[in-house]
């Protein structure tokens, strides 16, 4: 088992910072710097969306753009709380553009302007610019920008720091990976947590910004009328993750406890949890019958802090972090990923990327010939020619018939190609 040896792995990182540039955002966001597609970021919030666009920001300045026709707006920031009316942004914007040259406007966090969606076309349809916009919603192109702005937006998901940018955050000369992958493991990879300078400053930080900035916004942002209850779906959902979630079962689970809630209710909750970011929704894949099924999904929390939080589990607890790790390191590179049924039981990934497909099952390790039967037989009688993956922490890995395993942090590190 892993532990958080906090003296082997944080003496430097806790004296110095580094600014971790997000490579692997940046370099989906360049090719479309200067388009007038609408580059739409969506992420739960202190995930880092603002210092992305602050390195964008960075970049094109580097290329020439002058202060003058750079535009950025924080929307969370009180000096522009008078702009969260949709006449007054729109007015404060169109004064900052005096010519015909391109203009590179940035609206970091906009869901809390009203309307902004007419605003955002309207910049679109009559100057030449080019737009970056920042949310903590996950449905930020629903509504009226959709309807506006069909088929002319570019959407990026952002993640908290995978353990690739949570090592280069630390920036430790001698890393010992596996006590900083511990680390990892325990406390995710949102920014303000990961430097922080003990593990009781981390379990505060970490408190604070699933209280008041992820449940309250929720609630705020949905009008719930039972806050409590979303509480109680809230913390059930991140406390199970990667496992397979029924609102039936948890609607009957909320009620033998005292807090009675229908189903209906159970799923509401659950599309507002997905929809701030907090977890992913992931469908089930018929291998055989090549087609996603509407039912049975999993859900995976976007950060290993918060199912430190709320875990209830103890049988088992590492293959679901381990799962979940490999889940969001997918999604951050931007993989979109299934959960694969088989005949026989299932396959954790299903990843497609570019048209290309790859298999993974991940497990924290491969103790016996039990387990390695169980990891390795998932892709028994799948007949296709797509790349199957083993991901474990073993350090000492057991390719055979065409499977390839890997070590976790070979793969987290990016060792190793899929």
């Amino acid at each position: 088992m892993l532990e958080y040896n906090k003296g082997k792995c944080a003496d430097k990182a806790e004296r110095s910072r580094v600014m971790v540039i997000r490579t692997q955002y940046l370099e989906r966001l360049r090719p479309f710097y200067d388009s007038e597609l609408v580059k739409v970021i969506t992420g739960i919030r202190r995930c880092g969306k603002s210092t992305i666009l602050r390195q964008v920001i960075a970049e094109i300045k580097e290329n020439g753009i002058e202060d003058s026709h750079i535009v950025y707006i924080n929307f969370e920031d009180y000096k522009y709380h008078k702009l969260t009316d949709a006449d007054a942004f729109y007015e404060y914007v169109e004064q900052k553009i005096v010519d015909e040259s391109k203009y590179y406007l940035f609206f970091d966090e906009i869901q809390n302007v009203n309307n902004f969606e007419l605003v955002v076309n309207s910049f679109r349809a009559t100057h030449n610019v080019s737009i970056f916009i920042t949310g903590s919603n996950s449905k930020l192109l629903s509504g009226e920008l959709a309807t506006h702005l069909s088929g002319r937006t570019v959407s990026l998901r952002v993640l908290p720091f995978n353990f690739m940018e949570f090592c280069q955050y630390k920036d430790i000369s001698a890393p010992d990976y596996e006590s900083l992958l511990a680390e990892y493991m325990t406390y995710g990879g949102l920014p303000l947590v990961c430097g922080a300078a003990n593990k009781e400053t981390k379990e505060v930080i970490l408190n604070n910004i699933y209280d008041a900035v992820v449940l309250k916004d929720i609630v705020m942002r949905n009008k719930i009328n039972s806050p409590l209850v979303l509480e109680k779906v809230l913390d059930y959902i991140v406390g199970n993750s990667s496992l397979t979630v029924s609102g039936n079962a948890i609607a009957g689970t909320l009620s033998s406890n005292g807090h009675k809630v229908s189903a209906p209710v159970v799923y509401d909750y659950l599309r507002c949890i997905v929809d701030a970011c907090v977890c992913d929704k992931v469908s089930r894949y018929d291998i055989r019958g090549k087609k996603a099924l509407a039912f049975e999904e999993k859900y995976y929390v976007c950060d290993l802090g918060f199912l430190h939080l709320k875990k209830n589990r103890i049988k088992d607890e590492y293959n679901y972090i381990i799962e979940t790790i490999c889940y969001n390191e997918l999604i951050s590179r931007g993989y979109k990923v299934y959960v694969g049924k088989t005949w026989k039981g299932e396959i954790d990934f299903i990843a497609e990327l570019n048209g290309k497909i790859i298999y993974i099952q991940a497990a924290y390790l491969l103790t016996d010939e039990k387990t390695i039967e169980r990891e390795f037989g998932a892709y028994e009688k799948i007949a296709d020619n797509y790349p199957k993956y083993v991901i474990t922490l073993d350090k000492h890995t057991i390719s055979r018939n065409g499977i390839i395993h890997y070590n976790l942090i070979d793969f987290l590190l990016r060792k190793v190609d899929l």
